[in-house]
């Protein structure tokens, strides 16, 4: 037997769980739940529960989404008993995780939208919190993801909703094994699903090695009472993964057992905040640590990272300037701190401070400093360790320093392991490539200038080289290669870049440059910046860091310096800045200056800066999934260089494949000596992309393999089933995943390949003709094999085919010969329809090229008839949702408009809202879905992928 059916990977599973400890009950749907819930919980909390009890913990238990209900379940639950004394339940004991009563069951089926019946269910104290499903061996993992989405959709919340309580869902095929966070339904990435692995970081993919070491019930039990995270301002359920569970563990367990100190090293990209907070908040509850504080440095304490503390833990964070605060902090109640390494540093070295201080000298306090490598090397960590006698220090970070990377100061040379003693917890760069935690970097070098024909190494000794490398040409014939390149790289703008470069001198040359040649008409890039303006900073091969930089100190002059003509140039462009995004910044105070930072952190993160230019800033200690390219014309090594790279490296979906390094200077042997530290040099292949040629030649291994399966386009019309179809699918999306990479090379060309583009074109309107077939059947109750799959849309994304590209094809297409026009004609409906995002206008842009067109007689005002017919059509579409529907049009417009620019689907009441006459209970949730639906695809069709 090639694959092993679900039925006996799911009795396996059950019988494997039940010699861990669960009890095998049978439940097959709702009301045995219930029945089983009330005798769980009687058992649990040593009680009996009348009717009228347990109806009352029904009612207070069922509401609210599945955050609110996260809460709920770790509160206690209070209910009035026959006599009228007030009482409380406890769903799960959160102290003494091992202390709940854990059952399994199987094929729970419950009734909603449709009939769902689910695989494995594991009850803790009766109320169903993690989910597993399951799918045979060689099918994809992603399958059971989707189709856990589709159980939240159809049927998690019918009846009493008991299976909104569910904290984490189990998906595994056998051979591989995941596990991730229950969320709503947009904030759920399959990017977000995780494997296990041991503390040493190798992966437990087995569902069999899997089920022992996290399913047995302390360790789940222990997961979903202190490695989930409620994160308030998202609304989501966070859970750790294995190197951040590990990390906490070995944090505790030092505070426990011992007073020495200790650090945690762990990529850049692999969520250091969430595991320090973590560490930080578990600490607290501890009674032998008096504070645990947190430490960030006064960069990194943006808007962002403010936001996530916040978020974990409401008031957490200061981010005023008010060292007053923190001191009241410190000798107040507050045992989570969240701070700076500047205020802390000014409470403890001030005298008006000291006396409040005082008293916590000898108070076993935890400091936990993050991004250790840049704070804590230079006096002020002296100063701290030297106030709090008794206290217990643990540093984060990605890049430690050592022995090669270390820099000298009047302590002399000091390392990352002088400082904090033992690395508790490793989790380098490649374990997170291989997890795919993180991106491996596609880099590339590219020469500048030219010398007798012959294009030199950059890295040249014999000449002045900061001479010709700031040379006017240069920085010019730079400029024009991002100019001309950036669409490839940021797949056509969908990304965003970081240009970092040696000087703040030459960052005003190169913005200049960047404006002059957008005044001129060259480019319609977004370029910002943004620099010290205290010092010209030199490029010292610092990577990267600026030590002890007090960036947010008013601009006052510096004797030593001459600062004016950086400090004008910087308040120029940030005049520019706000002209362009309607902003009032300006460096004439520090306030305005730091929300100029945090708004450009803001606006990367957004895709509103297409590229941001900088000496420093930025290139550490600042995420942005959105960032996929940095241009690079300065020196950096070791740490600095990891540092810079990692800012692009974030997961975020299937078309960002990998981060763009494009280097302006030959930094081969400096990149290759930072991988040689921070993981060891036979890793350089699973940290750096593979050359063009190889890509070239996947590529065209995966079309051979597509043709085994349809050796024409047209014979995917007469695949014979879905299985067939299936295998159409996983060949054409592996190809186009190929083909993502090989378009962020700047030498690709469709001639080196063996499919040629229009080839290309013509299979992908087959893969989405599928997709539409699959998305029409899920408006029926229909059971397909294709229902769960992924198409990985994303991967298709192309911006420049918009309202302007189509009106310039169909003025053009006014103006062809009218032999030419019916082929034309043809040609502009199948781009729109090659187009994933544009399939929906489709029927109207062929529409209006039939009966609009011909009336036209001067093709200069196609725009102006376009704009006017698609209007027309807007406002005749939602005139008939309104009359379909019998709704009130003017609301229904604004509630279109509220869902556009808050992203968040309207609420069933708000939609119910609309209607002239409100239906019945039993029908407004089939109703509320049936307007939304429309409302989607009005938008899908109108707005969406049509932007100007």
């Amino acid at each position: 037997m090639t694959s092993q059916p679900e039925e006996l990977l799911e009795n396996n599973l059950i019988t494997q769980l039940t010699k861990l400890g669960y009890s095998h009950v049978s439940i097959p749907d709702e009301a045995a739940l219930l029945s089983n819930l009330r005798q769980q919980l009687e058992i649990h909390n040593k009680v009996s529960l009348s009717d009228s009890d347990f109806n009352q913990i029904l009612n207070f238990i069922n509401k609210g989404n599945i955050f609110e209900r996260a809460k709920i379940l770790r509160d206690r639950v209070p209910y009035i008993n026959d006599q009228g004394e007030n009482k409380t339940v406890e769903l799960i004991n959160q102290i003494h995780w091992c202390q709940n009563e854990f059952q399994v069951t199987q094929q729970v089926t419950i009734a909603g939208k449709y009939k769902n019946r689910y695989d494995v269910t594991i009850l803790i104290n009766g109320l169903p919190l993690v989910q597993v499903e399951l799918k045979r061996r060689g099918l994809e993992l992603k399958e059971a993801f989707n189709q856990t989405n589709r159980y939240e959709r159809h049927s998690y919340g019918a009846g009493h909703g008991l299976f909104q309580f569910i904290q984490l869902f189990v998906i595994s095929n056998g051979v591989n094994t995941k596990y991730y966070a229950n969320s709503p339904i947009k904030a759920r990435s399959f990017k977000q699903t995780f494997y296990w692995s041991d503390i040493k970081n190798k992966l437990v993919t087995q569902l069999a090695d899997f089920t022992e070491v996290f399913l047995e019930p302390c360790h789940l039990s222990k997961m979903i009472t202190k490695y989930i995270v409620l994160n308030e301002s998202q609304k989501i359920l966070m859970i750790l993964r294995p190197y951040q569970f590990y990390a906490v563990e070995a944090i505790v367990d030092r505070v426990k057992s011992t007073t020495d100190y200790g650090y945690i090293w762990h990529t850049t990209g692999s969520g250091k905040t969430l595991t320090s907070f973590k560490a930080a908040q578990i600490l607290t509850n501890l009674p032998e640590v008096h504070k645990v504080v947190f430490v960030v440095d006064r960069k990194d304490l943006d808007y962002q990272t403010s936001k996530e503390f916040n978020s974990f833990s409401k008031g957490s964070i200061d981010i005023t300037n008010n060292t007053h605060t923190l001191v009241q902090q410190l000798a107040g109640d507050n045992k989570l701190i969240v701070t700076t390494i500047q205020k802390l540093n000014t409470a403890i070295s001030k005298t008006r401070y000291l006396g409040q201080m005082e008293r916590l000298k000898k108070e076993r306090v935890v400091f936990i400093f993050d991004e250790c490598h840049r704070s804590q090397f230079g006096k002020t960590h002296e100063d701290i360790k030297n106030f709090f006698q008794a206290s217990q220090m643990f540093g984060f970070t990605g890049t430690p320093i050592f022995e090669e990377n270390a820099g000298s100061n009047e302590y002399g040379k000091r390392t990352t392991t002088m400082l904090f003693g033992k690395c508790l917890h490793k989790y380098v760069i490649t374990d997170a490539i291989r997890d795919e935690n993180v991106l491996k970097f596609s880099i590339e070098y590219i020469s500048t200038f030219k010398k007798k024909e012959h294009i030199l190494d950059i890295d040249v000794e014999a000449i002045d080289e900061a001479e010709v490398m700031n040379a006017p040409q240069r920085l010019e014939h730079v400029v024009d290669y991002i100019i001309a390149n950036h669409p490839r790289k940021t797949h056509n703008r969908e990304f965003t870049a970081m240009f970092c470069v040696s000087s703040v001198p030459v960052l005003v040359e190169y913005y200049r440059l960047f404006h002059e040649k957008k005044v001129r008409g060259e480019h319609n890039l977004k370029v910002a910046t943004i620099f010290s303006y205290q010092a010209n900073e030199e490029d010292k091969d610092a990577g990267g860091i600026v030590e002890d930089e007090e960036f947010l100190q008013a601009a006052e002059p510096i004797p030593e310096y001459n600062t004016q003509h950086s400090r004008d140039s910087l308040e120029e462009f940030i005049g520019h800045y706000n002209q362009q995004f309607s902003t009032n910044y300006t460096t004439k105070d520090s306030q305005s200056f730091y929300n100029y930072y945090n708004d450009i952190a803001k606006r990367v993160k957004h895709k509103q800066i297409d590229v941001l230019l900088v000496v420093n800033m930025f290139l550490t200690g600042f995420d942005s999934k959105a960032l996929n390219t940095l241009y690079v014309d300065k020196n950096l090594k070791y740490h600095g260089l990891i540092q810079a790279y990692s800012r692009t490296n974030r997961i975020l979906n299937e078309l960002k494949s990998q981060g763009n390094i494009v280097s302006f200077r030959n930094l081969k042997k400096a990149t290759d000596e930072a991988i040689t530290l921070f993981s060891n040099i036979e890793a350089k292949d699973e940290i750096i992309m593979q050359p063009y040629e190889e890509y070239v030649a996947k590529f065209n291994q995966a079309f051979i393999q597509l043709l085994t399966i349809a050796p024409t386009v047209n014979s995917v019309n007469d695949l014979p089933s879905e299985e067939e179809e299936f295998e159409f699918i996983k060949a054409f999306r592996e190809l186009m995943r190929i083909k993502n990479v090989l378009a962020t090379f700047t030498e690709f060309s469709f001639d080196d390949l063996s499919m040629g583009e229009q080839s290309f074109e013509d299979y992908k309107s087959k893969y989405l003709d599928l997709y539409d077939k699959v998305k029409s059947q899920q408006q029926k109750e229909k059971v397909s094999i294709l229902q769960d799959i992924d198409f990985e849309l994303e991967l298709i994304h192309r911006d420049e085919v918009n309202v302007s590209y189509i009106l310039k094809l169909l003025a053009k297409l006014k103006d062809a010969p009218i032999e030419e026009q019916e082929k034309q004609a043809a040609a502009i409906v199948d781009l729109v329809a090659g187009e994933a995002q544009l399939r929906s206008k489709r029927e109207l842009i062929d529409k209006f090229i039939r009966e609009h067109l011909p009336l036209i007689e001067d093709s200069e005002d196609v725009p102006e008839a376009f704009e006017q017919f698609w209007d027309t059509e807007r406002k005749d579409a939602l005139k008939t949702i309104s009359l379909e529907e019998d709704l009130d049009a003017a609301k229904l417009e604004t509630v279109i408009g509220d869902y556009l620019f808050t992203e968040k689907v309207p609420l069933r009441d708000d939609v119910i809202g609309l209607l002239h006459t409100r239906p019945s209970l039993k029908e407004r949730g089939k109703t509320a879905e049936r307007i939304i639906t429309k409302m989607k695809d009005f938008i899908d069709t109108f707005i969406s992928g049509f932007a100007a």
